[in-house]
């Protein structure tokens, strides 16, 4: 599990653009890392909708958002075209690196428990450094917490 002030882990996955993306090639730039259970679901959809309302105020801080799901890159290309998402999603199959955040563990729906990826948000500033740690956020906060972020 990460804790505020340390260095985000790095990590290199396939993006939506069929690009291998690091964080680290952000460096020097403010970046919004998001982790979300499955594209084009309703509070998934909710959520990259709402970051993508508030991302010209993003990008204006010279800071960038990278969406994380276990989504093949398909699947991905497709959510991205159908709401014109202008960031990067990344496809992270076997959840290593929603497991290094602590955005992979235990959850329940209906009274039954399983594994699975808990929706979080985590700020990384200039330097690789985690600004922000929230997991469990709702769908539509991520946007504002987006915001607060870029602006420390």
């Amino acid at each position: 599990m990460v804790t505020l002030g340390d260095m985000a882990p790095d990590f290199i996955l396939q993006s939506d653009r069929g690009e291998t993306v690091s964080l680290s090639q952000y460096r020097g730039r403010k970046v919004v890392l998001y982790f979300y259970p499955k594209a084009d679901t309703p509070g998934c959809t909710q959520q990259a909708c709402a970051l993508r309302d508030v991302y010209p105020n993003i990008e204006a801080e010279n800071a960038v958002v990278i969406g994380v799901s276990p989504d093949d890159p398909q699947a991905l290309v497709k959510f991205r075209a159908k709401y014109a998402l202008p960031f990067v999603l990344l496809s992270d199959p076997d959840h290593k690196v929603a497991e290094a955040y602590g955005a992979w563990g235990e959850k329940q729906m209906y009274g039954k428990t399983y594994e699975g990826l808990i929706r979080s948000h985590f700020g990384v500033d200039e330097e690789g450094r985690l600004t922000e740690v929230a997991h469990k956020v709702k769908p539509l906060t991520t946007a504002d917490l987006a915001l607060k972020l870029v602006k420390l």
